[in-house]
């Protein structure tokens, strides 16, 4: 994949996850926003090399609660 489309998609992925994460731990998108960005998984995320961007949103939810609470990030084998 391209720089260029890489590029256009993270803003997508992004939206998806934050909004899960505001729904799901009853937060306002600013807060859901600001714990993603602080996390360890999107700082994974916004390389390209790391193909984590071919998650589903559902499957990055779980990897970000997963190192919320432990702060480890076990990547399923695929």
């Amino acid at each position: 994949m391209s720089r260029e489309q890489f590029a256009a998609m993270m803003p997508y992925i992004t939206d998806d996850l934050a909004a899960m994460i505001a729904k799901r731990q009853e937060l306002s998108e600013l807060d859901a926003i600001s714990k993603l960005y602080a996390s360890k998984l999107y700082a994974m995320l916004e390389r390209e090399e790391t193909k984590l961007w071919q998650y589903s949103t559902d499957m990055l939810y779980s990897l970000f609660e997963q190192e919320q609470q432990t702060g480890i990030i076990n990547f399923p084998d695929v």
